[in-house]
């Protein structure tokens, strides 16, 4: 017993080391999920596990002293992939592996396919460590899309691609797929149901990696462009809020709420949200068309609205520019603006993280890093 719980300390400490860290508690929590997560034979092949995606053969190298064959290696990491506890994909026709952090990560890969007790430690988890751990990076994983019926018209046409929700869809040349709201599930499933929607099915998966491993897992259905866009046009109908990977060609489109989302109900716990926030608008409010009717302030997901002197001013240190607000004014005392500086998002996720990770660490072992990548070492 005390060989395996090593193994767990050994993976947590493994985990720790990503961009987006797994942080120790007092209570022992993040190594219950962990044992949930991982059997103790996939826990030791995790710790051989980079996280940058290899092929198998490179991988064998670290663990064939074990007595493992190349192929019950293949097999195990397979399983592991459809488990959702590390990552795969393809380069042309050859798998690849690699670690997977918490969250954006092994957590959604686990919708459909819940427990109690792994709802019990996760919030225990959020709580005491990771929510706090995942929000205080230097950059987000993800980023805000404004509805796009909430764009004044003369600068629908300038809109960046990457803030373009329909461009993103359209220009996606592989296959979609569909999974449901985890968040919005754990809610489900403890009793306490989203008061926002009745949507469930709103986490598009847009990269080929990530839909085809929704659709082989069985915890995702593949959708096309007309259908992708029709989910997102009753997310925006809801008032959810719009927000992709933190990149210029993002993985995943998550629609969200305010009382599910795990990390809108983090961020909101901080004065500042839109600290935390990737987004290259904001909203303003017109005094003199404001009726003080009141449904923004309901409808905003970030408590970024109060009503003063009968008129619902905005609070810029909370707003995120969704563009809940303008879809719902009746009056148009809601305008959407671009911020006169633009942020322009990472490539890819390899670059996001990567540019998370640098800003974690030191230089000198950011050049050890990309000297073991370039050398094809675990990094």
């Amino acid at each position: 017993m005390a060989i395996e719980s090593q193994v767990y300390r050994d993976l947590q400490k493994h985990l720790d080391r990503l961009p987006i860290r797994y942080p120790a508690t007092e209570s022992g929590v993040e190594i219950r999920i962990l044992k949930h997560l991982f059997t103790p034979e996939e826990a030791k092949i995790a710790l051989q596990l980079s996280m940058i995606p290899e092929p198998v053969k490179r991988i064998y190298r670290r663990v064939k002293k074990s007595g493992i064959s190349i192929e019950e290696l293949q097999n195990k990491l397979d399983q592991m992939a459809l488990k959702g506890n590390i990552l795969s994909g393809k380069e042309g026709d050859e798998k690849l592996y690699s670690n997977m952090w918490l969250a954006i990560g092994m957590y959604e890969f686990q919708v459909d396919r819940l427990t109690e007790d792994f709802i019990k430690d996760i919030t225990q988890y959020d709580d005491e460590a990771f929510a706090d751990a995942a929000i205080r990076i230097s950059i987000p994983q993800i980023r805000t899309i404004p509805m796009e019926k909430s764009i004044p018209l003369p600068e629908k046409y300038q809109v960046s691609t990457y803030d373009d929700l329909r461009k993103i869809v359209e220009n996606t040349d592989n296959q979609m797929a569909v999974a449901n709201c985890i968040c919005r599930q754990v809610k489900d499933l403890t009793g306490a149901s989203c008061a926002r929607t009745d949507l469930r099915e709103t986490c598009l998966m847009v990269s080929p990696d990530s839909a085809e491993y929704y659709i082989n897992a069985g915890i995702g259905r593949a959708v096309t462009k007309e259908e992708a866009l029709d989910i997102l046009d009753k997310a925006q109908e809801a008032g959810l809020v719009i927000q992709p990977g933190n990149s210029q060609h993002p993985e995943f489109i998550c629609c969200c709420c305010g009382d599910c989302c795990g990390v809108l109900t983090a961020i909101k716990k901080s004065p500042r949200p839109s600290d935390f926030y990737a987004t290259n608008y904001y909203i303003e409010v017109d005094p003199d068309l404001c009726n003080g009717c009141e449904i923004c302030i309901e409808q905003c997901q970030l408590d970024a609205r109060e009503m003063v002197d009968g008129v619902a001013i905005i609070n810029l240190d909370r707003c995120i520019g969704c563009g809940n607000c303008v879809m719902i004014c009746n009056t148009n005392a809601n305008q959407l603006r671009k911020k006169d500086k633009e942020t322009i998002p990472p490539k890819d996720a390899q670059a996001l993280y990567m540019k998370i990770l640098s800003n974690r660490i030191s230089k000198l072992k950011l050049l050890q890093i990309g000297a073991k990548m370039l050398l094809k070492l675990k990094v």
